[in-house]
């Protein structure tokens, strides 16, 4: 109990550090036209990225295409079904603090029916019921309840976040059962299942980036567009300032238009 709780409190506080790593360097990063309003730590999260990608490149990918090539599709989704089915609870919790009683009931019941029925969540016998999954993080609670974004950051190991969403990180990794669970020889065997299945659904995914003429941005504006659109549940707002932009654009080409 005492070495879990103590690995924990270092998990914790490894975040923090990257943290207060990254607040410290705000003040030192240059400010000017490579400097996005939205990154204006880029020169730092592209070290971290750079490192995050050869981390991956040598274990996780490699790893991950294995797992892809040995188990049977049916196979990792049950083993992917069984992982979110552990975060249901935490899910649940987020959407009635988001005021959203009806997605809290359904993620409740999805955990209740899939644990069941569903052999600890293999099976996904909620859906077919028409219980609608709704995921939701700490991170997405913060937005509602009004904390801005911040600037984008890249965390050692978690990757791309909103400077919201990693300060939110550990409060959703103390959520996760798997920390509390006793037994650590099987705890740790399901931590690298569960990070290994979770790159696979993104191998392809990775291919994407890896064809980019600079895969950091495409990354950068990837994740904050997704976030955004998961924060505003699939339905986010008219962004005024990319309609803005498009009618200068616009007005700039007729004014240089000469054609009759």
């Amino acid at each position: 109990m005492h070495n879990r709780m103590s690995r924990n409190t270092a998990c914790a506080i490894a975040l923090a550090a990257a943290m207060t790593l990254l607040a410290g360097c705000a003040g030192n990063v240059p400010q000017g036209d490579a400097a996005s309003s939205a990154d204006p730590w880029e020169p730092l999260n592209r070290r971290i990225h750079r490192g995050n990608s050869n981390v991956d490149r040598y274990t996780l990918k490699p790893l991950a295409s294995g797992y892809r090539q040995a188990v049977p599709n049916v196979v990792r989704a049950g083993i992917d079904n069984f992982f979110t089915n552990l975060r249901s609870p935490w899910y649940s919790v987020n959407n009635f603090l988001q005021g959203k009683p009806g997605p809290g009931f359904s993620e409740g019941g999805r955990f209740l029916f899939n644990s069941t029925f569903g052999l600890l969540g293999l099976i996904d016998v909620a859906s077919e019921m028409g219980l609608e999954e709704r995921r939701e993080d700490f991170g997405q609670t913060l937005a509602v309840w009004g904390v801005p974004d911040g600037p984008f950051v890249v965390v050692p190991f978690f990757g791309p976040q909103t400077f919201r969403d990693a300060l939110a990180l550990p409060l959703d990794l103390f959520a996760d059962p798997l920390v509390w669970y006793r037994n650590s020889s099987i705890r740790d065997k399901l931590y690298v299942l569960r990070i290994v299945n979770l790159r696979e659904r993104f191998l392809d995914t990775g291919r994407l980036l890896d064809d980019a003429q600079d895969p950091y941005i495409r990354l950068r504006e990837a994740y904050l567009q997704n976030r955004r659109f998961q924060i505003y549940d699939g339905n986010p707002p008219m962004d005024d300032d990319f309609y803005d932009d498009y009618e200068d654009d616009y007005e700039d080409d007729g004014a240089n238009d000469t054609s009759p």
